[in-house]
């Protein structure tokens, strides 16, 4: 449930949706559907779909079907299978269903050699060497919750009716009986955070099978109301809310030889969280990263699979405000006793190399800067290969470090670099793109060499300056209370030092987030700033800044926020507006802000604070009050509304009569994240302090207000709000 996680999906949307690029004639700038409406003509990026390592070689998908490559070979790309090809595996009539490009799928095994994919309500599992069917899962896949194959690839446990499964040999055994509405199996449990993204964990032996169970019987339920019905139907959110009774979570293990369950013994109080499931390369051990309600203590505890019995505390993480581990334990490859950890106990996210006693070995990082994605251990050589926030905190670049603590940057351009890297660690595939510049893939060898470029967006860079868009340029200023800050700015293609423009500020400000980044992702829908591009086309000058609390830049800067949500937010952003009207150019008289889910609240807390800089405002779906939010993000940056009532009753409600500049407020009506409510009661607020506003809401769309039409009239409301309001 964290509402961070809003803009930076908005802006991976080019990497899952995006379109190939054809040549176009010139023509007048592109319109805002031209940009919204997904339809081919639209200035996105060519990417290479399903692009991944098969063994020392990879494979992507094109419009022949899945082709494959050797990386250090001369050798063309050849046609591994077509889809005609794989539809025949399956025993399906490739006429019945003709498709572009080939079936969505994932590689499974313990070599990462089988292919998994789901069609017509089966799952399926394919030997791509051999060219054969090794299993089929022919349960019907309807009301399917989780569905996933041990290492083997023989068995697979899914969820359906909120209890679990065990699938083989075409039997279907159901190992849980009390699944409900409130009682939740094998699913993502405490609120999507901390990393969880599921809720089934099969051990490497393939012999246990570990899940959440997630007991909410003592959550208030929250009722959304769907009206796509002619009999409006009732949907009933078991939500809770920050101070209010939270679930309780446990972990189950099932021994398939015995068909023993046991749950393990984690004692009191029951709310704490259990995150960061692992299990020992052997399976006779599981991990669970154990962090109490106010998350300040986090302790890593092994446990029996068989017994349930605690076995031992590896080690313990305490902090004054908090921790947030997001990484479960990473073992070694050919160690089976050492296990990396990832931790930000010195302020940046580093490395920990550990054995199984918890005893440290060896830190890997030891710079102000954050390491931010692990690739990969060389058992042979003891060299790490990671991704860091360096040379500043909006760049990226892959790293690796030596044992003997020389580290060496194996990615040379500035900007973005992210890697994906062989089974054996000797090549990787090097994601690059800066604020100005599209993706591009290149091939390259484990010291960084480029061996060859895979796609480069070349003619996408050449069109966006056909098209006369500008591109974002960074800058950075301090505040009168002495805070450093960095954003980007998007002026207008034919902009004139000479002239006075009107601002749009766009910002996110969430706690751990960055939208400062040189990134192709850039931009406040993502796509290399494409919609502030349009804004800006359209005569406004379009500017971002990251404040107190966003990410990148230490847990000094991210942490300072603590227990006082929005007030430093906003002050950093009436700062931004402060500076901007001093500058030449700008229009210091007109000058909108925006933003969605936190950016929406900041936005609120922003035209609230008393300072009347900005004229006008946009907020969608934003949080009001952190009252009505849930109690896992919350409580990590506010604890209880018990133990911080000054802090939570400092919001936008509480502020409503400090509004000051015209405000368009937007929701989704079915938004199960920041529920309508936030926005109803604010509404009230303003209406009680006769402050003048306009709503727009979504019927029966969620928080990222989309579907249909809905994206292009939703950005279309915000573009004509600020002209006629800044104009």
């Amino acid at each position: 449930m964290n509402i961070r996680s809003l803009v930076p999906l908005l802006s991976m949307a080019v990497l899952i949706a995006s379109t190939p690029l054809h040549a176009q004639a010139q023509r007048k700038v592109p319109t805002l559907a031209e940009l919204t409406s997904g339809s081919p003509d639209q200035l996105r990026p060519e990417t290479i779909r399903a692009l991944q390592w098969f063994g020392k070689d990879y494979i992507y998908i094109d419009s022949e079907g899945l082709m494959h490559a050797e990386a250090g070979g001369t050798k063309a790309p050849e046609l591994l299978m077509s889809q005609s090809e794989l539809l025949s595996l399956l025993g399906e009539d490739a006429k019945a269903r003709p498709a572009k490009y080939f079936l969505p799928f994932q590689l499974v095994g313990k070599d990462k050699g089988l292919l998994q994919l789901t069609y017509a309500k089966k799952h399926y599992v394919l030997d791509l060497k051999r060219r054969q069917l090794v299993s089929t899962f022919d349960q019907d896949t309807k009301g399917e919750q989780a569905f996933l194959l041990d290492p083997t690839a023989k068995r697979a446990a899914l969820v359906k009716g909120n209890n679990v499964y065990l699938a083989e040999g075409g039997q279907l055994k159901q190992l849980t009986t009390d699944g409900s509405a409130t009682i939740v199996y094998g699913q993502t449990v405490h609120q999507n955070e901390f990393g969880i993204s599921g809720g089934l964990f099969w051990s490497p032996d393939g012999e246990y099978l570990a899940f959440y169970r997630m007991d909410q019987q003592m959550v208030a339920p929250y009722p959304l109301v769907h009206i796509n019905t002619r009999k409006a139907t009732r949907q009933d959110l078991y939500y809770p809310m920050a101070g209010m009774p939270s679930h309780e979570v446990t972990l189950g293990v099932y021994e398939l030889k015995t068909g023993k369950l046991s749950y393990m013994k984690t004692g009191m109080p029951r709310d704490k969280y259990l995150t960061n499931i692992s299990w020992a390369p052997d399976s006779k051990e599981i991990y669970i990263a154990e962090l109490n309600r106010e998350q300040t203590r986090m302790e890593l505890k092994a446990y029996s699979p068989s017994s349930g019995e605690a076995l031992r505390t590896l080690f313990v993480e305490e902090n004054a405000k908090y921790i947030e581990p997001q990484y479960p334990m990473r073992f070694v490859p050919g160690r089976p006793k050492e296990f990396i950890w990832q931790s930000r106990r010195d302020g940046y996210m580093h490395l920990y190399l550990y054995d199984m006693g918890g005893k440290q070995i060896r830190k890997i990082g030891d710079g102000n800067y954050d390491i931010t994605q692990v690739y990969g251990y060389d058992e042979q050589t003891g060299d790490v290969f990671y991704q860091a926030a360096v040379p500043t905190p909006h760049d990226r670049q892959v790293f690796v470090n030596h044992k003997n603590g020389k580290t060496e940057c194996l990615t040379k351009q500035e900007g973005w670099n992210s890697a994906i890297f062989s089974g054996d660690l000797k090549y990787f595939i090097n994601t690059w793109s800066n604020a100005t510049t599209p993706y591009t893939f290149n091939l390259c060898d484990a010291r960084g060499k480029v061996i060859s470029t895979l796609l480069d967006n070349k003619q996408l860079a050449a069109r966006y300056k056909q098209e006369g868009l500008s591109a974002p340029e960074f800058f950075s200023f301090t505040t009168n209370d002495g805070v450093k800050l960095d954003g980007w700015m998007v002026k207008p293609a034919n902009f004139s030092p000479s002239k006075k423009y009107p601002v749009i500020m766009f910002q996110y400000s969430g706690p751990g987030s960055q939208q400062v980044v040189n990134s192709w992702g850039i931009g406040s829908m993502g796509q290399g700033a494409l919609f502030d591009r349009y804004l800006a086309q359209e005569g406004f000058i379009v500017v971002c800044v990251d404040g107190r609390g966003t990410g990148g830049r230490g847990s000094a800067f991210e942490k300072s926020i603590y227990l006082q949500l929005g007030k430093l937010e906003s002050q950093d952003q009436v700062a931004t507006a402060r500076y901007l009207a001093s500058l030449p150019y700008v229009d210091g008289n007109n000058i909108g802000i925006w933003g969605w889910s936190f950016g929406g609240f900041n936005t609120l807390m922003s035209m609230s604070t008393g300072d009347k800089v900005f004229k006008a405002g946009v907020s969608v779906a934003p949080p009001t009050s952190f009252r009505y939010y849930d109690t896992i993000y919350t409580e990590r940056y506010m604890r209880t509304p018990k133990e911080n009532g000054k802090g939570y009753d400092d919001n936008a409600m509480t502020r409503a009569h400090n509004l000051h500049g015209a405000l368009l407020i937007c929701h989704g009506l079915a938004d199960d994240n920041v529920h309508p409510q936030n926005t109803f009661e604010y509404a009230e607020a303003l209406v009680q302090a006769d402050k003048d506003f306009k709503e727009l809401y979504y019927t029966n769309r969620n928080h990222g207000i989309y579907g249909g039409n809905t994206r292009n009239h939703l950005l279309r409301q915000i573009t004509n709000f600020f002209k006629d309001q800044l104009k």
